[in-house]
Parts: C-alpha cells; sequence; structure tokens
C-alpha cells in the first residue's frame, strides 16, 4: 500500500510571511512596483461604468487601492500574507490560495503585485472567482514572464563564479498568454490578459536589491540555497554595472501581467467562441445592460 505525498511548492509560506513583515517597514520607500500596479488597476477600474459596494483586495503592503475604494463608498476587506500588514489595515492574514471568504461575500475583487508568488495560482483564482457574487469584477497585476533580465544576467554570472553550480534565485514567473488561460480555466467570464514593461534605473546592484526586498518582491522560493560569497557577489555587482547605460545607470525591466475578469452572470454579453478564450479590453469593461 502506498501513500502519495503532496507535491512540493514553490514558493516557502514562512519565508513568504516573514520577508513581507520585514518589508513593511520601508515599503514607501522602496514599493514603487506594487504602487504603480495599483495606480493602474484603479484606471482601469475607473473606466467601468457600474457600480460596486463590497470590495476584497488581495496585498495591501501599502492602503492605496484600499483607500480609494473607500473614498468611493464602499466597503472594504484587506488581506495578506504579512502579519504587520493585515494588522496596519485592520485586514485578515491569510494567503492568496487559502482564502476563509464565503462565496459571493464581494462585487469586486483586486489585487496588486502578489499573485506572482502564490503556490497555486490557479486555486487562487478559482477562490477569487467563488469569492464574487455573479457579475462580480476582479482586477489584478503582478511581476510576470521576463522581468528582471539584467539582475538574471548578473545571478547568472555570479554563480559561474563559484564552485556549485546555477542556483535558481529568481522565481518563475507567469507570462500573459498563460495567465490568460488561467483565469478562463478559473471560470472567468470574459476574461482578458494583457501586459506593460515597466523600466527602473539603478546606479548599482544594491539599489535594485533593496527596492526588491524592502517592495516585498523578494525572492521566497522553498529550499535553501548557496549563499554569494565575496567573489561571487564582486561578479554579480560588476556583472551588473556592465550594462550600465553611458550615463553609468543599468535600466533593469519588469514585465506586469493584468488580469480582468467577470464572476459568470446569465446578464453577461457572450462573445463569438475563439481559440484563446480572451475578450477584448473593451468589451471586457462594459458594464452589463440595464
Amino acid at each position: 500500500m502506498s501513500s502519495s505525498q503532496p507535491a512540493p511548492e514553490p514558493f516557502d509560506r514562512r519565508r513568504r510571511r516573514i520577508r513581507r513583515d520585514r518589508a513593511m517597514a520601508r515599503f514607501q520607500q522602496h514599493g514603487f512596483l506594487t504602487a504603480h500596479i495599483a495606480e493602474e488597476l484603479l484606471g482601469r477600474l475607473d473606466l467601468v461604468e457600474r457600480s460596486f459596494t463590497r470590495a476584497l483586495v488581495l496585498g495591501v503592503a501599502d492602503d492605496q487601492i484600499a483607500a480609494a475604494l473607500r473614498a468611493q463608498g464602499m466597503w472594504v476587506v484587506c488581506a495578506d500574507a504579512s502579519f504587520s500588514a493585515a494588522r496596519a489595515t485592520g485586514g485578515v492574514q491569510c494567503d492568496e490560495d487559502r482564502l476563509p471568504f464565503a462565496d459571493g461575500a464581494f462585487d469586486l475583487v483586486m489585487s496588486a503585485g502578489v499573485l506572482d508568488s502564490v503556490n497555486d495560482l490557479p486555486g487562487a483564482l478559482v477562490l477569487a472567482r467563488r469569492a464574487l457574487k455573479p457579475d462580480g469584477l476582479f482586477m489584478a497585476g503582478f511581476a510576470g514572464a521576463g522581468s528582471l533580465p539584467r539582475l538574471r544576467a548578473a545571478m547568472l554570472q555570479a554563480d559561474l563564479a563559484g564552485d556549485v553550480g546555477v542556483a535558481p534565485r529568481i522565481h518563475p514567473q507567469v507570462d500573459v498568454r498563460s495567465a490568460g488561460d488561467l483565469l478562463a480555466r478559473a471560470g472567468f467570464a470574459l476574461p482578458v490578459a494583457d501586459g506593460e514593461a515597466l523600466e527602473a534605473r539603478y546606479r548599482s546592484l544594491d539599489g535594485l536589491l533593496a527596492d526588491l526586498r524592502f517592495g516585498a518582491q523578494g525572492g521566497v522560493l522553498s529550499g535553501d540555497r548557496p549563499r554569494l560569497g565575496r567573489m561571487q557577489a564582486a561578479a554579480a555587482h560588476g556583472a551588473f554595472l556592465g550594462q550600465a547605460d553611458i550615463d553609468g545607470r543599468v535600466s533593469e525591466t519588469f514585465e506586469i501581467v493584468y488580469l480582468i475578469g467577470w464572476a459568470p452572470d446569465e446578464s453577461q454579453p457572450r462573445p463569438a467562441r475563439r481559440g484563446s478564450a480572451v475578450a477584448s479590453l473593451a468589451t471586457a469593461l462594459k458594464s452589463k445592460p440595464d
């Protein structure tokens, strides 16, 4: 008689909680990526020609989205893997793939900058859809595939400078097409996935690492990786600066994935079936007919 073992999780849940807690003290100075995603999501929400009353915000390292929704008169619940972030917003500490909320509890779910490090992203999307009332709206954004090419190159050179081989140091990431497929498989109607490249410029590798660490975007992969020795660290810094532009700054890229989907409802338009099952953004942002 054989006993089945659960599949190993790519991300360390405890490490993720601890590192998000650590980031909170300096998040306002380093959380530009989450702030940009939140601003973009709120701008897209403004295009939706209908009102919402009960919202769930997943990932609340700052209060940007929750404050904007409350200013519109919504009742808002915040949730974050970080105890510090959840406590600061009067919210709930939980992982996005283990939501404790009742089905149909909200008519809007928004998330900025956290879904890229969720162990069970398909499950998290299903739970978000179930937490929505029929015709409720889901909106999310996170760093996707192709992000941090300069850092990847620098870390590769660091590992090659050592004698223990190449170690996984940066998260596996989801591309736009795969994200759209996951949204459709989770049962969302009118699913939309699109992307945006955001560029940030750095004078040193330390500046980038500080933004990742204290912007709650640092590494939370499961398992242990060999620490960089002095020679390897020097190789990483040299390789990073070797990619600098003429002004001495390195341009790093974050490829942001945005997701929009609606909880199914009989009143929604039914677009023609297509291979990708992804509707146009304009169609997805329309309100249901009166």
